[in-house]
């Protein structure tokens, strides 16, 4: 089937008609022999593994013309001028389906060599040095340059916005310890509590921490009982086992300053791991080498934040004079930030999935409690009551967000060494 385009720039002549496709025993054009038999002499033979049968493919070309690659353009015209190197158009590719043995049915050995014509093909400014000469007999496409808007200051971004969550915590903790007891008192805490929760959600749409979509529902609700968990449920859970509560128990203030603290490190990491792989995108000459560079920069981050996250849980623990809950604070910190950069990056619903089991695991740990009170079911609370008993309440939180962060750090590792994942939002 062929697919007909409307006449346009990219339509101009840019080289000698040749096969879309090799034939049997004939050169793929770029030195490489095609391999015996595998398209049995037909030009179309094979496209619909990747390309789909006839236009219903997510990526149809034209099969039957005499340059496959400018087809390929017409398809990618906005990723091609939006792309800044040719790796950028090679992970745009991979993201759409593009393997290396597709890109041997447009001639070239792998889709980095096809993605480098397709850059060069393009013209740039004449102040971009990178695209360097066509190949002889091509005339390049015509493209218009996205527009850039201009975003928030960084300074506003990477150090003001971040360090605002914990100066309205300090603040308001500061404020408690002086106030009197009485509804005053807590319609300070109830006013404190939604300043903070305003002032992370400023840092969350601005920054590296900004995703291409808001966040699901699923997300922000279990993001809420995590958190607010930290700060209430230890005490809540080691109340519920010795038979109360009887009365109000007292929350965890320092992990809840470290916490709001650790607004500026996350962010800051966030802008280590993105700056970074975004500067190996543009030296690597190879997905695999990009991957290969990638992994040991997002471990690195993931390792640097939860060292400092846990320095500021122990400062406000000593500020205080409390005890925060350094291994569950920890881990509910490492599980969102891997969040938070499978979503910064396109993956949503690894995050959700592995939000929404932990905060699960610790609603279901407190209702077994509870449940257990009814005749008959004492059963129920017997596998929490013995934890708390024997490794204190903090090992629920622990474990549930533990084995949520290591689960997604599997899902993370290879889903944000593709390059792909580091392109332009509108290009993925």
């Amino acid at each position: 089937m062929t697919t007909h385009h409307a006449p346009g720039p990219l339509d101009a002549p840019s080289r000698p008609a040749r096969p879309a496709f090799p034939g049997h025993g004939e050169s793929a054009g770029d030195g490489t022999p095609a391999r015996p038999g595998a398209t049995d002499g037909r030009p179309d033979a094979g496209v619909g593994e990747w390309a789909g049968a006839g236009a219903g493919g997510p990526d149809a070309v034209v099969a039957g013309g005499g340059d496959p690659v400018k087809a390929l353009m017409h398809r990618h015209r906005e990723l091609c001028a939006r792309a800044v190197d040719p790796l950028e158009i090679a992970a745009g590719l991979e993201a759409h389906g593009l393997t290396d043995r597709t890109a041997a049915r447009f001639r070239h050995r792998d889709v980095f060599s096809l993605a480098e014509e397709m850059y060069a093909r393009v013209p740039r400014h004449s102040s971009d040095r990178s695209a360097g000469p066509s190949a002889p007999g091509t005339e390049p496409v015509a493209v218009t340059e996205p527009t850039a808007y201009p975003g928030p200051p960084r300074f506003l971004t990477l150090v003001l916005l971040p360090a605002l969550p914990g100066a309205l915590c300090a603040g308001l903790l500061a404020g408690l310890a002086q106030a009197p007891s009485g509804l005053a008192r807590r319609l300070a805490v109830f006013a404190g509590v939604l300043a903070v929760l305003s002032a992370v959600q400023l840092c969350l749409r601005h920054g590296p921490l900004r995703t291409p979509r808001p966040a699901g529902a699923v997300v922000r609700v279990a993001t809420l009982w995590l958190l607010g968990y930290a700060v209430l449920g230890d005490g809540l859970l080691a109340a519920a086992v010795r038979g109360g509560p009887d009365r109000l128990w007292p929350p965890d203030t320092a992990t809840a300053l470290g916490l709001a603290l650790a607004m500026w490190p996350a962010v800051l990491c966030a802008r280590l791991f993105s700056g970074g792989a975004r500067r190996r995108l543009a030296l690597s000459r190879g997905l695999g080498e990009f991957a290969a560079a990638t992994r040991p920069l997002l471990l690195t981050s993931l390792t640097l934040y939860v060292t400092v996250l846990t320095g500021l849980l122990a400062l406000a623990g000593v500020l205080l004079a409390g005890s925060p809950a350094l291994a569950g604070a920890g881990a509910l910190g490492a599980l969102l930030l891997l969040a938070r950069l499978l979503m910064v990056h396109g993956h949503r619903s690894a995050p959700a999935v592995a939000l929404a089991t932990a905060a699960g695991v610790e609603l279901a740990a407190l209702c077994s409690v509870f449940a257990a009170r009814l005749p008959g079911c004492g059963f129920l609370g017997l596998p929490v009551e013995t934890l708390t008993e024997v490794c204190g309440a903090e090992a629920v939180p622990t474990l549930a967000c533990a084995v949520a962060a290591f689960a997604l750090l599997i899902r993370a590792v290879p889903a944000l060494s593709r390059a792909s994942a580091h392109t332009d939002p509108g290009t993925r």
